[in-house]
């Protein structure tokens, strides 16, 4: 390819072994318009981004592989790493600034999904749906008085972190007549809180106060086993506890006790401590928790969605404009970020690619 086009490569877990998308839409028809961008996937999946993979590329749009130190250790023409997703708990974002490299992720694009699925498993939860599927299948129709259900209806919503996903939760809850939302988050203020229609309060209120509490917070060295036991002991019997966020912010063994012990009513969970869950879950005995695969939100939309942001990212490189989802954008300061950016833009410039 010459040195006009901006190479952009995704990695290969976006694509089955045929070489098949596994995805209906991942927005790339915003290359289109912009022949200078040339796309290309890498030729194998790893659990981690080797240097070799992403040689002579400037954007790589990564779905779960890690991003390490050595992922970066030869990225002359590397511009941007790309996460297809808002969690970036899995890319050594200091690496990627040390080697002149700008991470971003797909902010927004995933509100509405994730917002949608929170609510859901909430209805799912509270009306005991897991359980009473399992009773018409196992013929046990006369035991349905046993399991009563609640409505969301005066009921409370916890949310820790009020970042996009939980506001757009809050968002979709109104109409379902429920008490006024609490919130946990410790950069915002009460004011800000407030626009959004929730009170801020302490962890441990929030914990003991709400009917539902739903993690939204960032897996960071802070948030990391932010959930333990001692939270979970300030939960109403018939409280439940949602993660749509990331394993880790929970104890599990705190959360797996709590919920064997009928000290709150239930969880579901989406991610874990451990990914990829390849065999038996032990939460999978339980019959107060409902389960996914750290894909309860995935839709078409989203992933177009998200798609469409990555790929914007990529237009807007190779145009010169700064992206605005940017993790750390101090990289845009490097001098050697800038001689390296200026590059490729001018290239394409230069070549009439734009």
């Amino acid at each position: 390819m010459s040195a006009s086009n901006f190479i952009v490569t995704l990695t290969a877990d976006f694509y089955d072994s045929a070489g098949r998308p596994k995805f209906r839409d991942l927005g790339l028809s915003v290359f289109k318009d912009h022949s200078h961008i040339k796309q290309q996937v890498f030729k194998e999946h790893r659990k981690q981004i080797g240097a070799d993979q992403i040689a002579g590329a400037q954007g790589v749009i990564v779905l779960t592989p890690s991003v390490t130190a050595e992922s970066v250790s030869d990225a002359g023409d590397l511009l941007v790493m790309a996460r297809f997703g808002v969690g970036y708990d899995a890319v050594d974002v200091n690496a990627c600034t040390a080697a002149d490299v700008l991470v971003t992720i797909t902010a927004g694009a995933v509100d509405r999904p994730v917002a949608e699925a929170t609510i859901g498993w909430m209805i799912a939860l509270s009306h005991n749906m897991r359980i009473k599927d399992g009773l018409l299948r196992t013929g046990r129709w006369d035991e349905r008085s046993k399991y009563m259900g609640r409505e969301l209806r005066e009921r409370t919503l916890g949310v820790v972190g009020l970042g996009g996903i939980a506001r757009k939760t809050i968002e979709l809850l109104r109409g379902f007549g429920m008490n006024q939302p609490l919130a946990f988050d410790p950069f915002l203020n009460v004011e800000s809180a407030a626009k959004c229609g929730a009170r801020l309060v302490s962890l441990e209120e929030l914990f003991s106060q709400s009917d539902f509490v739903s993690i939204h917070c960032p897996l960071t060295g802070k948030t990391r086993g932010l959930i333990g036991a001692r939270e979970l002991a300030l939960m109403k019997p018939d409280a439940y506890l949602l993660n749509t966020a990331r394993g880790g912010i929970v104890d599990e063994d705190a959360l797996f006790a709590a919920l064997k012990d009928g000290r709150i009513a239930g969880a579901a969970l989406d991610c874990f401590e451990q990914e990829p869950v390849t065999s038996p879950h032990r939460f999978g005995e339980l019959d107060n928790v409902l389960l996914a695969p750290h894909s309860i939100a995935w839709t078409d939309e989203m992933f177009r969605d998200m798609g469409r942001a990555a790929c914007q990212v990529m237009v807007d490189l190779s145009l010169g404009t700064k992206p605005r989802t940017a993790v750390n954008p101090e990289v845009f300061d490097s001098p050697r970020f800038k001689a390296k950016w200026e590059r490729f833009r001018m290239c394409s410039i230069c070549e009439g690619g734009i």
